[in-house]
């Protein structure tokens, strides 16, 4: 069964309507923002015209848009305390710990692009920079009617304009698909190649639409499985035209995935070529002390141009675990250094009538460092949807490699979840919200049905676009649209004979 279903043209546009809406929806809450605040850098009961999300160690949004003389509502969602100030001003608010909040006065601050940081010491230098726009050519914020001056005609004005900028991120993300839903359209079949990423993936990436690449091993003479990891800084394309430098695993965010079976005898190598030393901890997956990849703890740290080999076998049970830095993890892990380790596959015969799912998708959550908030190493509408065929099943394993808890909602389809770090559970239960904190692993089963479609003009089956997100919504949005820890789950019509 191919991987996609039967579309004509006017599905594509049905589905993008549904996710406009669902942008339209969940942005009506956040147009204005009301935070009372003490410190000097805020205003109290200020009424904020845009919105920051600090973390360790970004901020979100970057640009910022605000209007001249504006406020922003500054939230710290991060663990330890933070600040925001418009770099070369006396504009900042107060050090806010974490989950406490306050607002940034941008009165007298010049109309134009600025910086602003996070004053902590040492924590711009690990990525606490951003850009603001500041009355440059975004959305004006409307006051409510009778205290802003304006006339109704003139607030529908700028609320349409509101309109338009948030649902730009939307069309570029639906814009990915078109060559394949078009194609669908005039013989009924799928070609997953015609998918065309807005970013870059870097060579090693054959298909977006399969998650990251499995990395196969070289079998050694005495039957050992052997993957070459090489760890290096490049430049990595986390949304359309924002790149940055990224710590990485043969150059792509998240690293490779590593699938192995119960019992094999594998050697990982590693290959330092960052700055930095480091080395590699496999987290959640059985193995002796000696590999437990924690330096002075377990073994030397990995300088740079040294390797080091990791030896040991695979026990005899399911195991979903991640591979990431163990050493300098504050910056290593959130810059990109991580990816999927799996052993086996989930025992899910009895629940789907066969042993595997049609489509296993690792999905890797970050929110800082440089990749910033990203599913599987992007951020919206960079981030690659998930896609099957009527009646096909698809297993995500979530991977919390970030700082924060991550509610991760998947509209109008039940996830079922079958694993809590590896560990089938006896009894599965079903969400459509699974909550995934830092360092755990939940590996869930959904299908896609025939309720699932959408219904074309004509009145035949078409596309169904859910939207599937974390529901932490400055997590997802911002006053430009939607972006971040965002995609979608593409149902398609099972294509006729």
């Amino acid at each position: 069964m191919p991987l996609f279903g039967r579309k004509d043209r006017d599905a594509l546009g049905a589905g993008a309507m549904a996710f406009a809406f669902l942008a339209l929806i969940v942005s009506l809450g956040a147009v204005v923002v009301t935070i009372n605040a003490d410190s000097d850098g805020g205003s109290s009961g200020a009424t904020a015209s845009a919105t920051a999300t600090l973390s360790e160690y970004a901020i979100a949004p970057s640009p910022i848009i605000a209007p001249v003389d504006g406020n922003v509502a500054v939230t710290n969602s991060g663990t330890i305390a933070h600040n925001l100030a418009v770099e070369g001003t006396d504009k900042t608010t107060k050090d806010l710990n974490g989950g406490q909040s306050d607002v940034l006065s941008l009165k007298g601050v010049p109309e134009g692009e600025h910086t602003v940081i996070c004053t902590i010491a040492g924590h711009k230098e690990l990525g606490m920079k951003a850009t603001i726009k500041i009355g440059t050519g975004g959305p004006a914020v409307a006051k409510p009617s009778g205290s802003s001056g304006h006339t109704d005609e003139e607030l529908r004005a700028m609320n349409d304009e509101m309109d338009a900028t948030m649902g730009k991120p939307v069309g570029t993300y639906v814009s990915q698909v078109a060559k394949i839903t078009e194609a669908f359209s005039k013989d009924g079949s799928i070609d997953p190649s015609l998918y065309e990423a807005n970013t870059d993936y870097g060579e090693a990436m054959t298909n977006p639409l399969l998650g990251p690449p499995v990395l196969e091993p070289k079998v050694l003479a005495d039957g050992r499985k052997e993957f070459n990891i090489t760890a290096k800084v490049v430049e990595w394309e986390t949304e359309p035209g924002k790149k940055v430098s990224a710590w990485t695993y043969n150059g792509m965010v998240p690293g490779p995935t590593i699938k192995v079976n119960m019992g094999d005898r594998v050697r990982i190598r590693l290959d330092n070529q960052l700055p930095q030393s480091t080395a590699i901890h496999f987290h959640g997956i059985d193995l002796p002390v000696e590999m437990d990849g924690v330096p002075d703890v377990t073994q030397g740290p990995v300088k740079p141009g040294d390797t080091f080999n990791y030896d040991f076998t695979i026990t005899n049970r399911v195991q979903v675990g991640m591979y990431h830095s163990h050493h300098h993890a504050e910056h290593q892990v959130p810059d990109g250094l991580a990816g999927a380790f799996l052993v086996g596959d989930m025992p899910i015969e009895s629940i789907i009538g066969k042993p595997t799912a049609d489509l296993r998708l690792p999905m890797m959550l970050n929110d800082a460092g440089s990749i910033g908030l990203t599913l599987n190493g992007k951020s919206f509408p960079a981030t690659a949807p998930v896609v099957a065929v009527v009646g096909q099943w698809v297993q995500i394993d979530y991977l919390n490699e970030g700082l924060t808890g991550h509610p991760m909602h998947l509209h109008g389809v039940p996830q079922l979840v079958i694993a809590k770090d590896g560990t089938p559970l006896q009894t599965p239960y079903s969400s459509d919200t699974i909550m995934v904190n830092p360092g755990e692993r939940y590996s869930v089963l959904f299908q896609a049905t025939p309720e699932l479609l959408g219904t074309a003009k004509d009145g035949s089956p078409t596309f169904g676009i859910w939207a599937y997100h974390c529901h932490i919504l400055t997590h997802a949005e911002r006053d430009d649209g939607m972006f971040g820890m965002v995609t979608t789950f593409i149902v398609a019509p099972e294509p006729k004979a």
